[in-house]
C-alpha cells in the first residue's frame, strides 16, 4: 500500500500505525491528520474511495463522520456562547416555550449536551419531510416526554442530541447549525468540514462500506459472545425492545431498511443531521480540534476564551455504565470524555468518535489535536484503527519526551 503525505520528525510512530491499519487491520481508504502546538505534524492518506478500488483516496477526500458530527455541533454551540447568543445553564424553555411543562420546565442546554436530559428517544415516527424541515420536526420533539428526570441520569442521546441541540441553536441564533458552521467557523478557519454538503462537493465524497451480513455473522456475533465486552452488552440491550438502547436508536423511521447505506446518498448529505451527517476530510476536522487544543484560538481565528477550554477539560458528567451504550462514559458540553487510556492517557482530552471509526479529538494539556476519517466501517463500538492511531501519537518522541 502506497502511503502519501508527510510526518514531522518525532512523530514516526503515527506513520507506522497508519501503515499497519492497512496491512493488518483491514483499512480500505483513510486519512489521518494531527496538529501539535498549532502546526501540522502528521498528514497522511492512502487507499481507495470505494469498495471497487477504482479511485484513489486523496488528501481532500471527504467522508461521512457519523457521531463525530456531534463534536462539530458542540464546537458551534461553544462559539455561539462565546458570542453571547446562548447560555448553557438558562432554561431551554426561555427559547422554546412549548417545553415549559412538567419535568422539562427546568431543562438546560447543558443537560441536553451532556446527555442527561432524559429525551433519549423520539417515540413518534420521524420521516424525511420532518428531517428536512425544522418547523415540522419541532412539534414532534415538543410532545416527547423525558424517560427520566432531566439532570438525574446519563444515557447517550445517539439521535436526539442532534435533534434538540439543532432546534435550540436555531431559536437562539437565528441560523441553523450547518449555516453557522459554514459561515462562522469552517469558512474563516479554512477547515474542510460540512454539515449540509453543497452539490459541487459531491465528487470528493468517499463511499462508505458498512459492516456486511457475513462480517456480522463471522466477527460481531462471536465477539459479542465473549465475556465482558461492550459489544456483548449492546447486543443484549438491543434484543430488548424497551431498553434505552433500542429506543435511543429506533428513529428516524425515514431511513427504514436502507440502514447505514442511506449515508451514501447525496440527498442525505444535503441534510443537516446534527448527530450524524457531517462530512469532513481529516485535515478539516483536525483543524477544528487544533483550535480547541490551542486555548480557543488559532491563526487569527477565535472560537472561545481560554477559560472555556479549561471548563471542557473537566469532566462535567460521568456514568458507569452509560444507560444506552453500556460502558463508562462522561461528557463536557457535548464533547466526549472517554474512559482513561483509550484515545488519550490524559484526563483533559476530549472530542468525539463516530460509528465505524471516524474520530476528532484533542488534548489541550499537550496542545495536541488529531482526526481520522475512513470509509470501511468497523463493527466494534471503538475502532481499533482509531485507537491505534491515537495511542501512536503518545508514543511519539515529540510527545512522550515532553510529558
Amino acid at each position: 500500500m502506497e502511503i502519501h503525505g508527510t510526518v514531522a520528525a518525532g512523530f514516526e510512530p503515527a506513520a507506522q500505525a497508519f501503515r499497519e491499519n492497512f496491512e493488518r487491520r483491514g483499512e480500505l481508504g483513510a486519512s489521518f491528520c494531527a496538529y501539535h502546538r498549532g502546526r501540522v505534524v502528521v498528514d497522511l492518506w492512502a487507499g481507495f474511495t470505494g469498495p471497487r478500488r477504482r479511485s484513489r483516496w486523496r488528501a481532500e477526500t471527504l467522508c461521512v463522520i457519523f457521531s463525530a458530527t456531534k463534536g462539530l455541533a458542540a464546537a458551534a454551540v461553544l462559539h455561539a456562547a462565546h458570542r453571547g447568543l446562548l447560555s448553557y445553564d438558562a432554561p431551554v424553555a426561555d427559547l422554546w416555550p412549548e417545553l415549559a411543562r412538567g419535568r422539562l420546565a427546568e431543562l438546560t442546554l447543558r443537560d441536553v449536551m451532556n446527555h442527561r436530559s432524559g429525551l433519549v428517544a423520539v417515540e413518534e415516527p420521524v420521516g424525511a419531510s420532518e428531517l428536512a424541515d425544522p418547523r415540522r420536526l419541532a412539534p414532534i420533539l415538543e410532545r416527547q416526554e423525558p424517560l427520566w428526570t432531566p439532570g438525574s441520569r446519563q444515557g447517550y442521546h445517539g439521535v436526539t442530541y442532534g435533534l434538540y441541540v439543532a432546534e435550540i441553536f436555531r431559536r437562539a441564533v437565528g441560523r441553523t447549525l450547518g449555516q453557522w458552521l459554514r459561515e462562522e467557523i469552517a469558512g474563516p478557519l479554512d477547515a474542510d468540514v460540512f454539515l449540509g454538503l453543497p452539490p459541487e462537493q459531491d465528487p470528493r465524497v468517499a463511499t462508505l462500506v458498512p459492516v456486511g451480513r457475513i462480517e456480522r455473522l463471522l466477527k460481531l456475533i462471536p465477539h459479542a459472545l465473549k465475556e465482558d465486552n461492550v459489544e456483548r452488552r449492546l447486543v443484549r440491550a438491543l434484543l430488548d425492545r424497551r431498553s434505552f438502547t433500542t429506543r435511543a436508536f429506533a428513529q428516524p423511521a425515514a431511513f427504514g431498511a436502507r440502514g447505514l447505506q442511506v449515508f451514501n446518498e447525496p440527498s442525505t448529505h444535503r441534510l443537516e443531521l446534527a448527530w450524524a451527517s457531517a462530512l469532513a476530510s481529516a485535515r478539516g476536522l483536525a483543524r477544528v480540534y487544533a483550535v480547541l487544543a490551542s486555548g480557543g484560538a488559532l491563526d487569527g481565528f477565535t472560537l472561545c476564551d481560554p477559560d472555556a477550554i479549561t471548563s471542557l477539560c473537566e469532566r462535567q458528567s460521568w456514568q458507569d455504565p452509560d444507560l444506552v451504550l453500556r460502558k463508562a462514559m462522561g461528557w463536557s458540553q457535548g464533547f466526549l470524555k472517554e474512559e482513561g487510556g483509550l484515545f488519550s492517557p490524559n484526563p483533559e482530552a476530549f472530542g468525539h468518535p463516530g460509528a465505524g471509526g471516524a474520530l476528532g479529538f484533542c488534548d489541550p494539556s499537550r496542545q495536541l489535536a488529531w482526526a481520522y476519517v475512513m470509509n470501511r466501517m468497523d463493527f466494534r463500538l471503538r475502532s481499533p484503527r482509531a485507537v491505534a492511531l491515537s495511542q501512536s501519537l503518545y508514543r511519539s518522541p515529540a510527545i512522550a519526551d515532553a510529558a
